[in-house]
């Protein structure tokens, strides 16, 4: 199987978050940019939304029930202290007990760490939550101009972290990893009698899934751990198939080989399939557009162009007909 060359050097999901584990090996995380990070904030902002009107409602019941005599100072200090605990206990609470997601970053697939990749501890997010709640959301300091520097920051930034990440040394990564489509493993032609003949019944979902995953990704190991790896796993799949292949065979292309045969007949039984679903259900297949016909007219098939000439029929006998 061939190397791309400098394939071992670019990642395939584009990690640019530039996190290394103590073992100096580069992470393959994505850094949060500001299109993913405004969406988890509007989620975040109707939640809490919806936690000002469960604490104005209790705070109304306990001013007119519990306490009857409460004057409008006391009212006042316990909204400051309800606001507070939204707006900087909200954060800090989940990303403490929440492995640094918040429901909107949650929901998103985002995560706060801190810069060297590590968890985010109670003071960082104390500090980016004030800090947040200052100069950026709701932005009690300049609210427009805050605003603008801090989307102009976000900008900015290699990693995409705004002025609460830089002043705490924090930063947001996505905590779903993309997976590029590519394209499945072919069988070579001296191979093809063999694999039609596979017996694969006791090949399971798993097994096939560690062959896809190696043969999409064996070009970025490097040698001998890809040939061991291939051997590894050849001996799993002939343990479970027969017959044997031809000798002196490179493991990867029977590994290639058998998953393609796999897949092959998934694709012959899943085309049966529908073809039996649209036998007896008619209505749910699609049906193909027709060219409608004008009423009295034949429908034919062969184009204009290609129709061969016809003369007119004539009349047995008679003078001909006077022009019109």
């Amino acid at each position: 199987m061939p190397a791309a060359t400098g394939a071992a050097d670019r990642s395939p999901t584009g990690a640019d978050a530039g996190l290394v584990s103590g073992e100096a090996v580069q992470l393959d995380v994505r850094a949060a940019r500001l299109g993913s990070r405004v969406l988890a904030l509007l989620l975040d902002v109707a939640v809490q939304l919806v936690l000002v009107v469960l604490l104005g409602m209790a705070l109304t019941g306990l001013a007119l029930n519990a306490l009857p005599g409460v004057d409008e100072a006391l009212m006042n200090a316990l909204t400051t202290v309800f606001l507070v605990l939204l707006l900087v206990g909200y954060p800090v609470l989940f990303e403490r007990f929440n492995h640094g997601r918040t429901p909107g970053k949650m929901a998103v697939g985002l995560r706060v760490v801190s810069a060297d990749g590590g968890p985010v501890g109670v003071r960082q997010s104390l500090s980016r939550a004030l800090v947040g709640v200052a100069v950026e959301w709701p932005g009690l300091v300049l609210p427009l101009l805050s605003w603008v520097a801090g989307v102009a920051v976000m900008l900015t930034d290699r990693r995409g972290r705004r002025l609460g990440d830089l002043v705490a040394g924090t930063m947001v990564v996505h905590t779903r990893t993309q997976q590029p489509w590519l394209p499945a493993p072919m069988i070579i032609p001296p191979l093809a009698g063999w694999a039609v003949r596979l017996d694969l019944t006791r090949l399971d979902d798993p097994l096939a899934l560690a062959l896809r995953q190696y043969l999409t990704r064996a070009h970025r190991f490097a040698e001998p751990s890809r040939t061991l790896l291939a051997r590894a796993l050849w001996s799993e799949v002939a343990a479970v198939t027969t017959p044997p292949p031809p000798a002196r065979v490179p493991e990867p292309l029977l590994l290639a080989a058998v998953l393609a045969e796999r897949n092959r007949r998934g694709a012959l039984r899943l085309r049966r399939a529908r073809t039996l679903t649209a036998s007896l259900w008619p209505e749910l297949s699609p049906t193909p557009a027709t060219s409608a016909v004008p009423v009295g007219a034949t429908a034919d098939a062969t184009p204009a162009g290609l129709r061969p000439a016809v003369p007119a029929p004539r009349p047995a006998s008679g003078p001909p007909a006077p022009p019109a």
